[in-house]
């Protein structure tokens, strides 16, 4: 399938105004607003006792995106009652993240009913941005994983896809990000704490999962009791995911656990009154946070469970609702397509053939054809410690049946590899389902690659990577398993809401076509040439500049010069995406300033943004560098107003949506090899931003659709950085690059980190003891040099614009409209189901 015949024409599509409503949504005569009885009215009013005249921001919201889930509610309806009606193959995408940020405004943009919203904004003399801040970003998701499984939504609903995400609702997300003295400090993220108007409950059709175990609490400590089952309840809570043009509206499913006995009276009535709620409390933090801290062996035992309630909810619903339209199993991979989004889901190799072994009494050959025809399986990462094992013993105390069918899997699965490569038992051991050595442990990766049919990894040298180095026994036992599907992010969130200003210049110049097939921006190369069209391209950059800077002093109390130039990286902290590199830079610009305060250079601000996993204590410790480092330059007057530092805390969607259309440079600087992909550098790349970084993930692809001179790349390649990890020594840097010592030499005498000697050792072990595993040191002078170029092109406006606007004309590639058409054609074999 190609994208364009996926994705659903432009010019089908109409804004809408009230009269258009009925007939396109089939809402029904009643009006978005002005009357008594318009749904704004009633909403406030019936939900909320309230008169118009007396509400406040937050209850207008609730108002607004009330009325507005009315006008989509029926055609909500009408899309799954086409699903049932047509038994078209559904794709199911589970993931432990959807990181959907804000819903309002993006329902209204892909309703189209943003003239209408624009409308009755002006009208009730309502302030529309303070509207759109009563509205928490979702606590789904942490970083580009949710993102990504988001966009990929959007793009599913718009393709006219009959599709559903399954996710967990998380009460209190991943954590809400303080800055405290520089360090992070986690916070509970009460997202829900007001009543969510998106979500729909669905008790009626809860699911009951089965555990070999059950809880108990003793000395005040929640305890596993073994030999005791038990049973979680799965509650969905379903949200619309609305396709550009509303004429799809696919659902995200979201699992909250709950238990059948929620209250022992008995053991409540004898005083034990914690003890009464044992089992409520047990199954209520099973989706209590995103992620528990896994430092303990408790935060792990955690995660397993939530990962298996997210695979066994998930595979209940969606095996009755093929039930309901099917009475053959075998037409099982007709009707479904799973994709497990990284290992977190793997769990359902086991799961589906428990089902179909106990539940449908197929054989094992039949149910196992059909687990490995309906599961597809992609990989996110090539850090080995990303790639889950569990222990055995969690299996046969929690999951016994499940750890008998891994354990049947792993013996077949050896049996194979005996007959292909009999005289190797070395790569049995290696590519088996169950790690021996100390505690045995199963492969979850490997579970998934051996129980699918596809493994797919998400940029071509990470798909190349993942075969040669990560898994690479297991692709050359089945090499026509694997395969590439490049990630993208949707055009209509990250450019045409995000970037109003830009949209309306490529509508203006190319029309509406490119906002469901990326690919027309290709139209716009030939305006390099026109002087004019450049200017209006720089004008819409300057605007979004002040937009953010007006947002980030009114939010934050934090002044910035939109004539700077906006340097930005945002993303998870972690060691190989190299903040900290970024700060060594920082430092080196500092350095030369101060050394020649009369340096001609353009005033810098650098932006930094992202979360630290509670337990990653060298992730936070990078973030209070970089604190301490915005800290420094402030106070330091030589340097003040030449260069800033801003870390801005608790990153989200709604942050990157401003800054991301403000940002003059993005940093894509992880250790080359590392970064399976990125989604954040397309995100810069369509908003105008360049490109310095690494030959790394998807950046490797955008510099080619752009031409590398378009680009500001540097430092050692995949290749380099893996030939050298038997000989490197960062100390051959710091005594043979004059610059490199200056830095590291200004931050080891603690200039930054005055009375806080702890930060200098660790920075010291990170850089020289330890041995510089993420390759810093050997990337700074290129780093400089990139950067150097850098500032020269910024200099010259139209030559920076111009060079911008061949990024935002080649980034039609970095669609998710595209990648969805890959996976749909390549991986699902699904195809478009129309609502009528």
């Amino acid at each position: 399938m190609s994208s364009e015949k996926a994705a659903v024409q432009p010019q089908d599509f109409k804004s809408l105004s009230s009269l258009h409503l009925p007939e396109q949504y089939g809402c029904g005569p009643i009006q978005f607003r002005g009357s008594h009885d318009g749904l704004y009215e009633r909403h406030l009013l019936f939900d909320n006792v309230i008169a118009p005249e007396n509400a406040g921001n937050r209850e207008r919201y609730e108002a607004i995106a009330r009325s507005v889930r009315d006008v989509l509610s029926q055609r909500w309806q009408r899309t799954e009652q086409t699903y049932s009606m047509e038994n078209p193959k559904r794709v199911y995408y589970l993931s432990m993240e959807f990181l959907i940020g804000r819903s309002l405004s993006n329902n209204i943009l892909n309703l189209r009913l943003d003239p209408l919203a624009s409308r009755f904004f002006d009208h009730e003399h309502i302030d529309e941005l303070a509207i759109l801040a009563e509205e928490p970003d979702a606590g789904l998701g942490n970083g580009g994983l949710g993102r990504l499984a988001a966009c990929f939504l959007d793009s599913m609903a718009t393709m006219q896809l009959p599709a559903m995400g399954y996710g967990l609702r998380y009460e209190y997300g991943i954590f809400k990000q303080m800055i405290v003295d520089g360090w992070q400090r986690e916070q509970p993220d009460n997202w829900l704490r007001r009543p969510d108007p998106w979500e729909v409950a669905r008790p009626q059709e809860a699911v009951e999962i089965k555990l070999g175990c059950s809880f108990e609490v003793r000395g005040g400590n929640l305890r596993v009791a073994v030999g005791r089952p038990s049973h979680l309840i799965g509650i969905p809570y379903d949200r619309p995911i609305i396709g550009y043009g509303g004429r799809t509206i696919n659902t995200l499913r979201l699992w909250a656990a709950a238990t059948p006995e929620s209250f022992d009276f008995q053991t409540f009535g004898a005083g034990e009154f914690v003890s009464a709620l044992a089992q409520r409390l047990t199954a209520e933090t099973v989706t209590r946070v995103l992620y528990p801290d896994d430092s303990t062996s408790m935060g792990q035992g955690l995660r397993f469970v939530q990962e298996y309630f997210l695979v066994a909810c998930s595979l209940a619903d969606l095996v009755r609702r093929f039930r309901s339209n099917n009475t053959d199993w075998h037409f099982l991979p007709d009707k479904v397509a799973i994709q497990l989004n990284d290992t977190h889901p793997s769990m359902a190799v086991a799961e589906l053939m428990r089902i179909l072994l106990d539940d449908a009494d197929l054989s094992w050959d039949d149910a196992w054809d059909l687990t490995r025809a309906c599961l597809a399986y992609t990989n996110h990462t090539l850090l080995p410690e990303a790639l889950e094992k569990w222990p055995l013993r969690w299996f046969e105390l929690m999951l016994p049946r499940h750890l008998e069918i891994i354990l049947e899997i792993d013996r077949r699965f050896r049996e194979e590899i005996l007959t292909l490569f009999p005289d190797d038992q070395d790569r049995i051991e290696r590519a088996s389902l169950i790690e021996h050595g100390g505690e045995r442990l199963v492969r979850m990766a490997h579970l998934a690659i051996v129980g699918s049919h596809s493994t797919n990894g998400v940029a071509e040298i990470h798909s190349r990577l993942l075969r040669e180095t990560t898994v690479k026994d297991l692709a050359e036992i089945f090499p026509r398993r694997f395969n590439n599907k490049t990630n993208g992010v949707t055009p209509r969130r990250w450019l045409l809401m995000s970037n109003p200003e830009l949209a309306g210049c490529i509508s203006g110049a190319i029309g509406e076509g490119w906002i469901t097939n990326l690919s027309e921006l290709e139209r716009l190369k030939p305006l390099v040439a026109d002087d004019s069209f450049v200017d209006q391209v720089r004008e819409a950059k300057r605007m979004a500049k002040h937009r953010f800077a007006g947002w980030l002093k009114s939010s934050a109390g934090i002044v910035v010069d939109p004539s700077a130039i906006f340097d930005s990286q945002v993303k998870r902290i972690h060691e190989y995406k190299r903040q900290l590199l970024n700060a060594l830079r920082i430092v080196a610009l500092y350095n030369r300033i101060r050394e020649d305060p009369g340096l001609d250079m353009t005033p810098r601000t650098f932006f930094f943004s992202g979360k630290a996993a509670p337990a990653y204590n060298v992730a936070k410790l990078i973030i209070k560098f970089l604190n301490n480092l915005a800290g420094t330059i402030d106070a330091d007057p030589q340097v003040r107003g030449r260069l800033k530092v801003v870390f801005l805390p608790d990153y989200c969607v709604s942050v990157a949506e401003r800054l991301i259309p403000a940002s003059d440079v993005s940093n894509q600087i992880s250790t080359a090899g590392y970064e399976a992909s990125g989604t954040s550098n397309m995100k810069f790349m369509m908003n105008g931003a360049l490109t310095i970084g690494t030959r790394d993930g998807a950046t490797i692809e955008m510099a080619e659709a752009a031409g590398e001179k378009n680009f500001f790349l540097f430092g050692l390649t995949a290749d380099e950085v893996a030939g050298s990890r038997g000989w490197y020594s960062p100390h051959w840097h710091y005594d043979n690059e004059p610059e490199t010592r200056a830095v590291l030499d200004l931050i080891l005498s603690g200039h930054f980190c005055r009375h806080e000697p702890g930060v200098v050792d660790a920075l010291r072990n990170i850089l020289l003891t330890s041995g510089d595993v993420f390759r810093h040191l050997a990337d700074l002078t290129s780093y400089l040099e990139a950067d150097q170029s850098l500032q020269s092109l910024y200099g010259d406006p139209r030559a920076w614009t111009r060079k911008a606007l061949l990024n935002i004309a080649s980034s039609g590639k970095f669609s998710s409209d595209r990648t969805i058409a890959e996976y749909a054609a390549e991986i699902w074999d699904a195809r478009p189901c129309p609502v009528p």
